[in-house]
Order: C-alpha cells, then sequence, then structure tokens
C-alpha cells in the first residue's frame, strides 16, 4: 500500500473508537477550561497508540500535548472540546476533536518513513478563554512545522472561500454615585444613564461600519432598584473584522461610543480586557489545496464560491503565527447553523459520525501530500527555521524583550 492508503487504513480501523469517543465528550458537554474528563479519553487513547503525552501544558490542566515520532516536518493537529452554557456541544467540538485524534492515529502509522512528528494538541476554552492563545504564549507551537484541525458546519466549503473574524471581547464598568431616585435624584451619578448613551452610540456608529464589521454588548450590571439611581453598571461588549488593522479602527471607534456615555453623565470608566484577542483566520494555500483535494476524494463537494465565513477562532492567532489550516466539514443534511440546539443535537447524528470519519482522513491525507512534497517540504521547513518564536515575535511588534512579553502574557 502507498504511504496515503497505510494512513488511511489506520483511521478506518480507530474508526469504531472515535466515534464511541465522539459520543463521549458530546455526552460531557464541559465548559471552558473544566473540560477534565474530555481532555482525559482523549489523552488515554493517545498513550494506547503509543503517543508521549504531556499533561497540564501551559499551565492549563486541560491542556495537553501528545507527541509521536521523531522527524523534522513536525504537524500539529490542534483538538477542541469545550462545549457551549445551556446548549453544550452546539459547535461540534466533539467532532473536532475525535476527526483530530483519527488524524494523528494515521499520521502516526507513517510518520517514521516521511520524517514526520506528529502532535496531538489539546486546546481547551476556544468558545470562550482563548486556549490557543494561551498555549502561544507558552511556547506550545513554537516547535511546528505546520497546524491545523477541522470544525464541522452545515456545508462542506473550499478553505480559499471560508474565514472568520478576529474578535476583541471587553468590559466597561461606569461608576457614579448612588442616590434615592424620588427623594434626591439631584445628588445621584447615573450608571444607568451613561451605560443607555453608550449603546445608543453604538447604534448610530452601525450605520458606517463596513458590512464585515460586528458589534454586540449586553448590561451584565445595571442596578437593582427603581428607586436608586444605580452607582455601578456593567457592559459587556465585543467588536470584529476580519482584517486586523480594520479590528484595531473598530476598536478604537467602540471604545469611544463607551467614552461618550461617562462625559455625558460624569462617570468614571474602566475598560478591560476579558478574553484574549482573537486574530483573523489565515489559510495556508498548500494545505488548503491539498485538503481540497483529499476531501473531495473522500466524496465531499466543495462549495467554491459560498463558504462560511464568519464567527471567532483562536485559531487565527496559530494561523497568523505559522502555516495553519482550519476547514469546514459538512454535517450533511443539517438545517441548523451552529450554536443553535438543532446543531448541538445534529453533532450526535450519523452524518456526524461521517464527518468525524472524513474529516480524519482528509487531514491525514492532506498533511501526507505536503509533507512527501519534495518542494513544499523543503519551503515549510525553510519557514519554520526563519521564524521566531511567539514571545519573540510578539515582543518585536510591541518593542522589548522576549522576556517582557512573556510577563505581560
Amino acid at each position: 500500500m502507498t504511504v496515503q492508503e497505510r494512513a488511511a487504513a489506520a483511521v478506518r480501523s480507530a474508526e469504531p473508537r472515535l466515534l464511541e469517543l465522539s459520543h463521549a465528550i458530546h455526552g460531557f458537554a464541559e465548559l471552558a477550561f473544566e473540560e477534565h474528563r474530555s481532555a482525559a479519553v482523549l489523552c488515554e487513547e493517545l498513550r494506547g497508540a503509543g503517543f508521549s503525552v504531556e499533561t497540564g501544558v501551559a499551565g492549563l490542566p486541560t491542556a495537553f500535548v501528545g507527541t509521536y515520532g521523531t522527524g523534522d516536518f513536525t504537524v500539529g493537529v490542534c483538538l477542541e472540546y469545550d462545549a457551549l452554557p445551556g446548549i453544550g456541544h452546539a459547535c461540534g467540538h466533539n467532532i473536532i476533536a475525535t476527526a483530530g485524534l483519527g488524524a494523528v492515529l494515521g499520521l502516526a502509522e507513517v510518520a517514521d518513513e516521511l520524517g514526520l512528528t506528529v502532535k496531538a494538541i489539546g486546546t481547551p476554552a476556544e468558545e470562550h478563554g482563548g486556549g490557543k492563545v494561551l498555549m502561544l504564549e507558552a511556547g506550545a507551537f513554537d516547535d511546528l512545522t505546520v497546524s491545523l484541525m477541522i470544525h464541522p458546519g452545515p456545508l462542506d466549503a473550499h478553505p480559499a472561500v471560508s474565514g472568520s473574524q478576529g474578535v476583541c471581547r471587553y468590559s466597561a464598568t461606569f461608576t457614579g454615585r448612588a442616590a434615592h431616585a424620588a427623594a434626591a435624584p439631584t445628588q445621584g451619578v447615573n450608571a444607568g444613564d451613561a451605560a443607555v448613551v453608550a449603546q445608543v452610540a453604538l447604534g448610530l456608529l452601525r450605520q458606517q461600519l463596513p458590512a464585515t464589521a460586528r458589534i454586540a454588548s449586553f448590561v451584565r450590571e445595571g442596578g437593582e432598584a427603581t428607586n436608586i439611581i444605580p452607582a455601578r453598571t456593567v457592559v459587556d461588549f465585543e467588536v470584529r473584522e476580519f482584517d486586523i488593522a480594520e479590528l484595531r479602527t473598530l476598536d478604537e471607534r467602540v471604545r469611544r461610543c463607551f467614552e461618550a456615555g461617562a462625559l455625558a453623565t460624569g462617570c468614571e470608566l474602566v475598560i478591560e480586557e476579558t478574553e484574549p484577542e482573537y486574530a483573523p483566520l489565515v489559510h495556508d494555500p498548500r494545505l488548503a489545496e491539498a485538503y481540497a483535494r483529499a476531501a473531495e476524494a473522500c466524496g465531499r463537494e466543495l462549495a467554491g464560491e459560498k463558504g462560511l465565513s464568519g464567527g471567532s477562532t483562536d485559531m487565527g492567532n496559530v494561523s497568523q503565527h505559522l502555516p495553519a489550516l482550519h476547514p469546514i466539514v459538512a454535517v450533511r443534511g443539517t438545517e441548523h447553523p451552529p450554536h443553535t440546539e438543532g446543531f448541538a443535537a445534529d453533532a450526535l447524528s450519523p452524518a456526524a459520525d461521517e464527518a468525524v470519519r472524513d474529516g480524519a482522513l482528509s487531514m491525514a491525507v492532506a498533511v501526507i501530500a505536503v509533507a512527501a512534497d519534495a518542494e513544499q517540504r523543503a519551503a515549510l521547513l525553510a519557514e519554520q527555521a526563519e521564524r521566531p518564536g511567539y514571545a519573540a515575535r510578539m515582543a518585536e511588534r510591541h518593542g522589548g524583550s522576549a522576556q517582557d512579553a512573556a510577563v505581560r502574557a
């Protein structure tokens, strides 16, 4: 058999166990940084397949790296396994985790022949918390040549026509002065009014924004009683854009809306980042083409004009640092978009099981195609040799030393 056939055979041999694990993780439905059972069953499976496994990576109890092989071409396949509050695996991370597991099992079968080091990178808290960002800052991706994962959705899309937005998330806290709303309203400084002014300003700003921009907010704390002028109001908000420069501009304009609320009411304002920034996603064209061919060989018809664009992922940060891929694999027949109760149910369906198998096969075959191509392999290894570590790159971008960047992180 060819190396592709041997890898595919390994994936198919593991398929019953992969589906069993997919269903188990779907049932666990563990939230960000609490995915203890999900991480444990994946680590156990990797150890059983001969991988050395390091847990607690980057100081995160549910992060891990499983390693197989010693080749110079190092591929990192990301496994996600966190669920959403209230609606469980409505983003299908059980599919992501087990398709990634299947891919590394297939690649381990041919690692020695192809000169591969295969890494299964368990990345917690993608939905909220930025697990990959924290792992990047700790250097967990620095020794990779390429990194990839798949994500389930309603259609199979060519990576060239799919992407995701960068996102910044914050809390804005207005502090005023409490007073009796009937007996002494003139003595109060109304933090609730500050939030209203800010939200009105956000609504007016939307008319001037490009169609690719997104703003969302909600009042997390807004007062306790009608007869008390609120002294404190907290508004959580986020901004999204596909282009990093545009994201920075949007971020500044949105902040001014909150500053307007403080100025109009006399409140003090503190804006704090609530999660790490997610960068826009960039697909490596070599991996994208190899994946497209592999997915089509699995019987997947890839949409070439209309992809699934929007949303955000911390895989975007990985893709800004090294060649990466994050394609969409369809849960065929679903009528529900991700982040809905309907999609959570579909993530446990026979179509979801097919996505696990085809996603694993497509990733493994795509990596083999790139690693076995002498020209592409040499180019990717040369890029890796020239690429500074993540902390050093951030220090260069912001000024200071790599040690300073690590302290800031």
